[in-house]
């Protein structure tokens, strides 16, 4: 058939989208007239950053159920519930394929995007990598990435949707409608608004270093930053490269021109240049990242603690201390002393009790970030 390969969101609220185990299962159970009150649990098998609660909350949103979860922008520790389901299980059993891949999905984007903002540091980082992924996704991962930390995005409508605006700089398509590299600089520089940075390609055709300068001497006090984008296979040891250009800028009269690096990169590159660099542009590692592997099971069933082997059953809380250690309890069990609860109220019989704001849970990821042990493999 012609079209986009997109599932409507009809078909998403419905639970048309879904594994169809449970629509079968649902089919048992209706016909054997039950319908338990469950307690259902979301729990993942590894560290993480948590988000995607808009879409979640807009999927389960009017449902006769009650739901508890940590605040979107929350670092979770594998096996603890980020989210908890109260409910007749035919009212949501539907639901968990979707479910899971909202937050999957967009958490495991932020996740890696607070991975890249951690070793990046003070250092700008820009999110380059929706056009690694279907079209449709471009709002997931721009809402995703600036969630985890990213200073920008690059994608229109993704910067359109969280109500930022998009940032990015020349493509090397530019520099080859013009065929002569001073061209098409100049061109960027006359045609484009002023308030939009004059950040200019310089690896299109010849040395990176000699495009540099020459786009120094070309534009003068009107060039902002350059962007090396040379790619692997031509790349050689970008470090030195990156010291040689600041070197050349430094010693001619062009230390304000700024430095931005992009192609290929990921934690362990940005270490290793971020002493040299202004800014980098990071795509495939952030929108292409493993999604979280969030999985949920039926903890209580009627009253009764009862679970799969291999999950701890009973309706439980998680309890924080400010140096990110957590206790996991039973809810009857009494508070932990100087611990925080991290599962709190987001809809109570349907209705949404809590603010899922994007502005916060970035905020909540940049406090923590030097804190929240995502990259304790890496070092400066």
């Amino acid at each position: 058939m012609p079209g986009f390969n997109i599932i409507t969101e009809e078909k998403i609220k419905s639970g048309k989208a879904t594994d169809i185990y449970f629509s079968r299962m649902k089919e048992i159970l209706e016909a054997k007239n039950k319908n338990p009150q469950v307690v259902a649990e979301i729990t993942a098998s590894t560290r993480g950053i948590l988000a995607g609660l808009n879409e979640a909350v807009e999927l389960l949103r009017d449902k006769p159920i009650n739901v508890y979860s940590m605040e979107e922008g929350t670092f979770f520790w594998p096996n603890e519930p980020v989210m908890a389901i109260e409910g007749d299980y035919l009212d949501f059993c539907e639901l968990e394929t979707s479910l899971l891949g909202f937050l999957c999905h967009n958490s495991g984007v932020a996740t890696k995007a607070a991975r890249i903002k951690k070793a990046a540091g003070d250092t700008s980082v820009l999110s380059f990598g929706t056009r690694r992924q279907h079209p449709s996704l471009a709002g997931v991962i721009e809402r995703s990435s600036y969630l985890g930390g990213m200073d920008g995005v690059s994608n229109e409508a993704g910067a359109e949707s969280i109500d930022i605006k998009p940032s990015g700089t020349m493509p090397h398509a530019l520099v080859l409608c013009f065929k002569k590299q001073e061209e098409a600089w100049r061109s960027y520089d006359e045609v484009l608004d002023k308030e939009i940075p004059r950040v200019m390609l310089c690896d299109t055709f010849s040395d990176e270093k000699e495009e540099v300068m020459r786009a120094a001497r070309e534009l003068g006090d009107s060039l902002d930053a350059v962007r090396i984008d040379t790619p692997g296979s031509r790349r050689g040891d970008l470090k030195e490269i990156v010291k040689e250009i600041k070197w050349e800028l430094e010693k001619n009269g062009f230390e304000d021109v700024e430095i931005f690096v992009s192609g290929g990169l990921d934690e362990e590159e940005i270490i290793r240049l971020k002493e040299y660099v202004d800014g980098f542009g990071v795509g495939t590692s952030v929108s292409s990242a493993d999604p979280i592997d969030f999985g949920m099971d039926l903890v209580e069933v009627n009253g009764e603690s009862l679970a799969k082997r291999g999950k701890y059953s009973g309706k439980k809380q998680v309890y924080r201390s400010k140096d990110f250690k957590d206790e996991i309890l039973l809810r009857r069990e009494p508070k932990p002393k100087e611990k925080k609860p991290l599962l709190k109220p987001l809809i109570k019989d349907g209705e949404i009790k809590r603010d899922i704001s994007l502005k916060k849970a970035r905020k909540k990821v940049l406090n923590n970030i030097n804190e929240i042990p995502l990259n304790e493999s890496l070092t400066t």
